[in-house]
C-alpha cells in the first residue's frame, strides 16, 4: 500500500469513521484523475440555495452524512432530489433533508451538485472490494437502477492496466450499449477503462474495504462519476 494517506481517508480516520461522505469519496476519486460534477456541501438551507446559483441549474440535492450510505432509499426517498431548476425547489428539498435528519437524530449536511443529462450516455458501475480470498478486486457492469436487476458485471483481480480493464468492459452482455447501439453515440471506452484501472489502484494501495462508484456516466464526451461510496477497513 502507498505510504501517503489521501486527505479524505485521513479525515475519516481522525473522526473515527469507517465510511466516507460522498464529498470525501469524490475528492478521493478526483485525486486519481476521475472527473465528478461540480458540487458544494452546505450546512444550511440558505447555503444550499446559494450553492445552486454557483453550481448552476439544474441541480441535484442530496443528504450528505457518513451515517447515510444509500441516499436514494433514505427517509422514504427524501435523500435525493433530482432535476431541480429553481430556488423554491432547492429550498424545499434542503428543508426536507434537514428535517428528516433531525427526526432521525443524525448529523447531516446537504450536497448540491450539478445535474447531468443521463440520456447523453450509459450508466455504469465501477467498484472495488478487498476479498478475503483474492485480495483487491475491481468490477464493472451496467449501473444505475439496472445494477441489481441484470447483475451484468465482470471482475478482475487488481491492480489492472487499461488493456485488461477494456477486456472486462468488452465481455459484458451490455457492452453493445457502450459501443453505440442502434445509432446511439458510442461511449469513450478508453476513458472508462482508465477509471476502472484507477479504482483498482485505489483499492490496492489504500485500506479500502469497499469502493462503489455508481453510477458512472459514460458518454462520447468522456466519463464522469456521479456518486461514490467508500468504506474503509476497520
Amino acid at each position: 500500500m502507498s505510504d501517503a494517506v489521501p486527505e479524505p481517508i485521513a479525515s475519516a480516520r481522525a473522526d473515527g469513521r469507517d465510511t466516507l461522505t460522498e464529498a470525501e469519496g469524490k475528492a478521493l476519486l478526483a485525486s486519481v484523475g476521475i472527473d465528478t460534477p461540480s458540487f458544494e456541501v452546505c450546512e444550511s438551507v440558505d447555503d444550499a440555495v446559494d450553492a445552486a446559483e454557483t453550481v448552476g441549474y439544474p441541480v441535484v440535492v442530496k443528504v450528505s452524512s457518513p451515517a447515510v450510505t444509500h441516499k436514494s432509499d433514505w427517509a422514504d426517498g427524501i435523500g435525493v432530489a433530482v432535476g431541480l431548476d429553481s430556488e423554491p425547489e432547492v429550498r424545499e428539498a434542503a428543508e426536507r433533508i434537514f428535517e428528516a435528519a433531525d427526526e432521525r437524530d443524525i448529523d447531516a449536511d446537504v450536497l448540491v451538485e450539478q445535474a447531468m443529462d443521463l440520456d447523453r450516455g450509459t450508466e455504469v458501475i465501477v467498484g472495488g472490494i478487498r476479498d478475503p480470498s483474492f485480495g483487491p478486486v475491481v468490477l464493472t457492469g451496467l449501473g444505475g437502477v439496472f445494477t441489481e436487476i441484470f447483475e451484468d458485471t465482470s471482475h478482475r483481480i487488481a491492480p489492472i492496466d487499461r488493456a485488461e480493464a477494456r477486456s472486462a468492459i468488452e465481455e459484458l452482455q451490455s457492452a453493445p450499449l457502450l459501443s453505440g447501439y442502434r445509432g446511439s453515440e458510442p461511449a469513450d471506452i478508453d476513458a472508462l477503462a482508465e477509471v476502472i484501472s484507477a479504482v483498482g489502484d485505489l483499492v490496492t494501495e489504500h485500506p479500502i474495504a469497499e469502493l462503489d462508484v455508481n453510477p458512472v456516466l459514460a458518454s462520447i464526451d468522456g466519463v464522469i462519476a456521479l456518486d461514490a461510496l467508500v468504506v474503509l477497513e476497520r
